[in-house]
């Protein structure tokens, strides 16, 4: 308890003192990102993900949906109305977090005590981490959430440094702000009060404004909370959800335990190692060995669940920061050895992120873009060969929320009516018509449907995603019918 009152003191005394902030070279690292990310934008159709939050944005935007805060819904209905299918204004949010994030990592490099280079090598493994590079021009929630997370974590190194309480206020607005964006800040706001009461500074649970301002987040989450209730809490079945999708898509626990450290990047995984190390043995990084307990338990959490391999993204930065500082430690003491490793790292560092930004761009959104576009003109199609007196009884309905929301992306450039879908967030907005007696449903297999429908045949082969299916005589009324029908999983 003497060595902690000690380091805190010193902490305090030298707390007016900051570190110049490498102002120049950060910021040209966040340029050089947000330019890259922006050119990845051009020319290219949307990420599932992200015409997911178009289509809440322009057809259901409300407090929240099944799976998602309004945030990014909003922000996405806010672009288009801008620049209506300009994918590029439609990401430049995206691309603005992700620059911050770079800024913001080098800002935790800095309050920890880092000089310049410390500063530099911590932006520059943040610019390269691996999900920050794939996903940074996507405008989804997933995008929009590290930057938040390392804002509050630099909220928590400032007021560690400077001890002025009002940075708690600011710290409430942030968590707020990124609830309502995904729901994922309220584990990492309730595991940081856990590690601040076991590690330290404990100081911090007795500050009145820190309760102010947990008070202030909890108000600004609180219309999504709402909604939430309101609707049955579809959010908790969620993680469920993200389990059975785990196994599939990452190789299940041991699959998601190796990519959330290897998204950090080359440099981010290095720094990452070092940084924990740094955190729970350095007797002068006492009052911030909370941050790697944090990272520790979460780690856990994320596997044990297991979650998505994305998850961590928002804390790389600020335990690669602490890594940072630790190499400082190491120049400072004259010790040299591995010292020439740093800089070969970051070069295989930029360039693996350069290539993964590039596969990003021509690969991965070309790929579902074709898909997209597959899906809706097959789609349009069917609707076009409608007799217009069926066509005005006749819904439009995805088999999963990925088709739906392609559906009502393209819908614009293929004049397609607003699409339905019994899956994730589609399934809590509002049913069909009652008086769409018949439905039009793309996808594999119809099968969920075929009890409620006199007749269900295929109108057009459009492959595993893409088929149309023509559904006819409805059997219940849509209100009956719907909550039977409502699904979070896919496929």
């Amino acid at each position: 308890m003497t060595i902690v009152t000690t380091v805190e003191t010193r902490l305090t005394q030298r707390a007016p003192h900051a570190v110049p902030f490498a102002r120049l070279p950060v910021l040209t690292i966040a340029a050089v990102v947000g330019v890259a990310q922006l050119a990845a934008s051009v020319g290219r159709g949307y990420w599932f993900d992200e015409v997911y939050m178009l289509a809440i944005g322009r057809h259901h935007l409300d407090w929240g949906s099944a799976d998602q805060p309004p945030l990014t819904p909003l922000l996405a209905a806010l672009m288009d109305a801008i620049a209506p299918g300009s994918i590029v204004v439609l990401r430049l949010p995206a691309v603005l977090a992700t620059a911050a994030a770079v800024v913001v990592a080098a800002l935790v490099a800095r309050e920890l005590g880092g000089d310049r280079r410390a500063q530099i090598l911590t932006a520059g493994a943040q610019a390269t981490a691996v999900w920050i590079t794939l996903a940074g021009h996507w405008l989804t929630p997933y995008t929009l959430e590290p930057v938040q997370w390392l804002v509050l974590c630099w909220l928590l190194v400032r007021w560690i440094r400077l001890r002025d309480d009002r940075i708690l206020l600011a710290l409430g607005v942030t968590a707020g702000i990124a609830a309502e964006t995904k729901f994922q800040v309220l584990l990492l706001a309730a595991v940081l009060l856990a590690t601040v009461l076991v590690c330290g500074p404990r100081e911090l649970l007795r500050r009145p404004l820190l309760w102010a301002g947990a008070g202030i987040g909890a108000l600004i989450a609180l219309p999504t909370l709402v909604w939430q209730a309101v609707n049955g809490w579809p959010q908790l079945r969620m993680s469920a959800v993200v389990a059975a999708e785990a196994d599939v898509l990452y190789g299940g626990r041991p699959g998601v335990a190796v990519t959330l450290i290897i998204f950090a990047g080359v440099a981010g995984t290095a720094l990452l190692f070092h940084g924990l190390w740094i955190l729970l043995r350095a007797g002068e990084m006492r009052p911030y060995r909370f941050l790697a307990v944090t990272f520790v338990v979460l780690f856990a959490v994320f596997v044990a669940a297991p979650g998505r391999p994305y998850y961590l993204g928002g804390l790389y930065g600020v335990i690669a920061a602490a890594g940072a500082l630790g190499l400082q430690r190491r120049r400072e003491a004259g010790r040299r050895r591995f010292r020439w490793v740093a800089w070969p790292g970051y070069a295989l560092s930029a360039a693996a992120a350069g290539w993964l930004l590039f596969f990003s761009a021509t690969t991965i959104t070309a790929t579902s873009d074709e898909v997209g576009e597959t899906i809706a003109r097959t789609a349009a199609a069917a609707v076009q060969a409608l007799p217009p007196e069926a066509r005005e009884h006749t819904a439009l309905m995805g088999e999963s929320y990925i088709i739906a929301a392609y559906l009502d992306g393209y819908s614009t450039q293929y004049d397609l009516p607003q699409a339905h879908s019994t899956n994730r967030g589609y399934g809590w907005f509002p049913p069909p018509p009652e008086d769409d007696t018949a439905v039009l449903f793309v996808g594999g297999s119809p099968d969920a449907l075929r009890p409620y429908f006199a007749d269900v045949r295929m109108v057009a082969d459009g492959g595993e995603n893409a088929s149309v299916w023509s559904c006819t005589g409805r059997q219940e009324p849509w209100a009956q019918l719907w909550p039977r029908l409502r699904t979070l999983s896919v496929g």
